[in-house]
């Protein structure tokens, strides 16, 4: 959907529809996942920074290592659910929601 006001902007979505297809396509919903992934991974290491800790200490308080904590904050390894909640709970105090959207 273009801006009323300026006709020449392009919405995120346009762009991506052009590139990858319209969202159920395959190709776009490939993209979609690993734009989330990509997210997870920059979301837990915004968590980490701001409490003051290392890759080392978090992966040593969820009990991993650190190049698997570094692997999903670079959004290089596929993560299970239970090891996530361990990382958030264990290792950075504090709690998982999700949500589904259809």
């Amino acid at each position: 959907m273009k801006n009323k006001a300026n006709k020449n902007l392009t919405s995120l979505d346009e762009i991506l529809d052009k590139k990858y297809g319209k969202r159920g396509v395959k190709k776009r919903e490939e993209w979609e996942q690993e734009f989330e992934a990509f997210r997870l991974g920059v979301l837990l290491e915004k968590a980490r920074i701001k409490l003051g800790m290392t890759q080392e200490e978090l992966a040593e308080k969820c009990g991993t290592n650190k190049s698997y904590i570094s692997r999903i904050e670079n959004n290089a390894s596929d993560i299970r659910l239970s090891t996530l909640m361990k990382i958030i709970q264990q290792g950075l105090g504090g709690h998982l929601k999700l949500t589904l959207t259809f």
